[in-house]
């Protein structure tokens, strides 16, 4: 409005002939922030991806430097962050109920097909000793405070390591620590807003002084020092992702971020090199909870501060908009079953040693974590093919087996 009465001043006074497609660009569009703040930003859903993907390398192949590549763990939280602050614009309790019941219902599912496979292979309220405590813990199922109760040995089936349940079961950490992220956002965003660096750095505070000062005691191993230590790990990166949504990290000057962010990793990277392990086996950082919570906080400051923030892909990327759209759109799916692929692939490849050609001449096929992979892809497509549509029932949206999306037309010219 006010933009349109000092146009019309300067017709009056200067009496310039402006051209109607000028007027049109300086005039605001009422539509065009409410599109972009509803709109999907495109740069987060390729880095969600590519953490998902990263994942899915991660436990085939267990190579060291993958997390230092590319932190998942820390991304996938700062992006899920900042996604909760743009949703507490409303109230807060519609927030965290909308968030449970999309997160939920596919654990559900995941849950019914382990728990029912665990005991068609011998688990039961008897495994444990404490019949009365099997039952109570299964709670965790339905709401997963904590880490829901598996076999950590059984029989097997055709061939699967005994340890099959615990492998699968791997995932269920970071929705235990999303849980407790989303519970507790709307606090932190409360404290955020007003003592944003001290809201930053708690998270990681906490978890230096936990693993520093009580890291020899045998209280680390029970339910609330995993629940409080993966919390606090990734803490950090969660609250950042909220400061990047709340426009913070803009009110900062531009080099502060890329100046601060590699003296974080670096200090991440020289507390894992100072750890007190085998010389002869490269350090994972996944095993130190200090040296991953400083790297992955560095990480994301860099991703966040470059955040493009496109509503359109560039062009280079515009192929991948069908792969990447297929992978947000069944993120919890693929990061629930990828594991139980995996498991699954080897006893699969297993029977080809006694194939006559394969044994002499693809030995080197056998062996390899690629043709592993190789398998367990096509699984994993299989499993979310039939699992994934509670994603969309969650989501409140007609189900679809593939949603991938529709090739769009040409678009049309603007017009002259």
């Amino acid at each position: 409005m006010t933009a349109s009465m000092d146009l019309g001043r300067a017709q009056d006074t200067v009496q310039l002939r402006i051209p109607a497609v000028l007027l049109q660009q300086q005039e605001p569009e009422p539509e065009a922030p409410s599109t972009r703040k509803g709109g999907r930003d495109l740069y987060l859903d390729l880095l969600r991806a590519l953490a998902l993907l990263r994942v899915v390398l991660y436990h085939n192949f267990g190579w060291f430097w993958l997390p230092l590549a590319f932190p998942s763990m820390g991304v996938m939280f700062a992006l899920a962050g900042a996604l909760m602050t743009r949703s507490l614009s409303r109230p807060a309790l519609g927030v965290i109920r909308g968030r449970l019941r999309r997160l939920l219902p596919p654990m559900w599912l995941f849950g019914a097909v382990l728990i029912t496979l665990q005991i068609l292979d011998g688990w039961g309220p008897d495994s444990d000793g404490h019949p009365t405590w099997w039952w109570a813990k299964l709670a965790f199922w339905i709401l997963p405070l904590s880490t829901p109760p598996f076999a950590e040995g059984l029989s097997g089936f055709h061939q699967v390591e005994h340890t099959w349940a615990e492998q699968i079961i791997v995932p269920l950490w970071y929705l235990r620590a999303y849980l407790w992220y989303v519970l507790l956002s709307p606090l932190m965003l409360w404290a955020l807003r007003r003592l944003p660096v001290l809201t930053l750095v708690t998270p990681l505070a906490l978890l230096i002084v936990m693993n520093t000062f009580f890291a020899d005691q045998e209280f680390i191993y029970s339910r609330v020092w995993e629940t409080a230590n993966d919390f606090t790990m990734f803490g950090s990166c969660w609250i950042l992702g909220m400061a990047h949504q709340e426009g913070l990290l803009k009110k900062i000057p531009q080099y502060v971020l890329p100046s601060i962010a590699p003296l974080i990793m670096v200090a991440g990277f020289w507390y894992l090199q100072t750890r007190p392990v085998d010389p002869t086996v490269p350090t994972d950082i996944e095993s130190w909870p200090i040296a991953q919570a400083l790297w992955s906080l560095g990480f994301v400051a860099i991703l966040l501060h470059v955040s493009p923030s496109w509503e359109q892909w560039p062009r280079p990327l515009e192929r991948w908009n069908g792969l990447v759209s297929l992978i947000n759109a069944r993120a919890v799916s693929i990061y629930l079953w990828h594991q139980a692929a995996l498991v699954v692939a080897i006893p699969l490849i297993d029977p080809l040693w006694s194939v006559s050609f394969f044994y002499k001449n693809l030995q080197w096929l056998l062996t390899s974590q690629w043709f592993t992979l190789l398998v367990a892809i096509p699984l994993l497509g299989l499993l979310v093919l039939t699992f994934g549509w509670v994603e969309d029932v969650a989501a409140k949206r007609a189900p679809r087996l593939l949603p991938y999306p529709r090739r769009r037309r040409g678009r049309r010219r603007a017009a002259d």
